[in-house]
Order: structure tokens, then sequence, then C-alpha cells
């Protein structure tokens, strides 16, 4: 996590299929151009410092270091929630999210109480998955606990996650599945066991499905 590989359009890409690759390639470069207009030199997008997209939440920004600007989903699709365990507190997850050595952050942290932080906005990508794909994909919200301790996933924090993921579900049209509602150990290539086995899908699927019918609370 961390440093991102840069991505560029191959000369491979040019040569090959003729006219329509060369079409494709230009299709490609409007897309890279688009989404790069903003990094400009004295360009920049308008943002609001602290603006929330979680209604509740409480806003306490991760380091610089553990993010990168974007504007999705117009640059990026999301179409993932990834849920995490952080092996620890709800303070300990926001210290190390803060830390701008960690090389890692979720856009959300959510206490066994309810309590719900939100570290990074959802337009921006979180390094939170280990993989650049699934990070310009997703959302990552964190959980405090352990991933051997059933107990620390609580009644309130199922149900303050749930409406949390039924929240962004919303907001991107992502489908409320297990194809795109995952774990972190879901992620391709990843070598993290988080939520773990006491984590309770189908209790979990249930509260967000319930969540997506209930009416959507104002932002503040």
């Amino acid at each position: 996590m961390g440093s991102e590989p840069k991505r560029g359009i191959g000369r491979r890409a040019v040569l090959i299929g003729g006219g329509a690759a060369v079409a494709g390639t230009a299709l490609l470069a409007r897309d890279e151009i688009r989404r790069a207009w903003w990094r400009l030199p004295g360009t920049r997008k308008k943002r609001v410092e602290g603006e929330l997209d979680h209604p509740g939440a409480q806003w306490t920004a991760a380091a610089r270091a553990n993010w990168r600007r974007a504007d999705r989903p117009d640059d990026f699709t999301i179409d993932r929630v990834v849920i995490h365990v952080v092996q620890g507190s709800f303070p300990t997850a926001l210290k190390v999210f803060k830390n701008p050595g960690h090389g890692a952050a979720t856009h959300y942290v959510v206490r066994k109480d309810g309590h719900i932080a939100q570290m990074i906005r959802e337009l921006d990508v979180a390094f939170h998955a280990g993989d650049r794909d699934m990070n310009e994909r997703s959302i990552g919200i964190e959980h405090e606990g352990y991933v051997h301790r059933a107990k620390d996933f609580t009644e309130a924090m199922y149900a303050s996650s749930a409406r949390l993921t039924a929240g962004i579900c919303g907001r991107y049209g992502i489908p409320l599945d297990r194809e795109h509602i995952i774990g972190h150990v879901e992620v391709p290539g990843t070598d993290h066991t988080d939520p773990g086995p006491h984590w309770d899908w189908d209790r979990y699927m249930k509260l967000v499905r319930a969540a997506s019918r209930e009416p959507a609370p104002a932002k503040a």
C-alpha cells in the first residue's frame, strides 16, 4: 500500500490494430486528460474542508500521504465497499491513519458503540485495500476490534456500519450483494484475513438491505 505505479498508454497499443487501435488510444488519452486536468499547476478542485459524505460522522483527517486526490465517480467508478477490522481500538485506528509513515488509511472507522469517523472524502482514493485497482474503485470501512473476538462486533457497530454501507451503495448504485460488499480478505492478492471468521455476513447483509429501504438522512 502507499505508493502506486504510474499508468500510461503503451507504444504497443498504438501499433496493434491499425485505425481501431489509434481510435482506442485517442479515447484512452482523452480519459487520462479528463482525470488529470485539475492536477495541472495553478488548478485546484473546489473542496470544503471537513465536509462529510455520511451525515452524523465525525471528521478527522487522515495523513495526506495515506490517500490520493481524485474526482470519483467522474474519474474512477465506485463499485465496491471493503470491510476491514483494525486489530485494535478506535483511537488506535485514528492514530495510525493520521501517521504519514503508515502508508494506508480507510475512508471511515466505526467504533463499537456505532460512532463513525470519516477520515477521507469518498471522491478521493484511500490506500486501504493493498491493490491499486481496488483502491480506485472502492470505499474502505474500518471497524474497531480484533478478528478473533466475536464480542467486539456489537449490535450497535453492525447497525451503524450497515447504514453507512447502505448509504454508500445508494449514492453510487452499488448492488447490495457479496460480490460488491466484500471483506479485505477477499481482495485479490491480499495477505490480510479481516474481517475474520466471526464477522456475521448474513446478519450484516440483512441489516444493509433493511437500511437501504429507510429514508436517507439529510446532510448537516
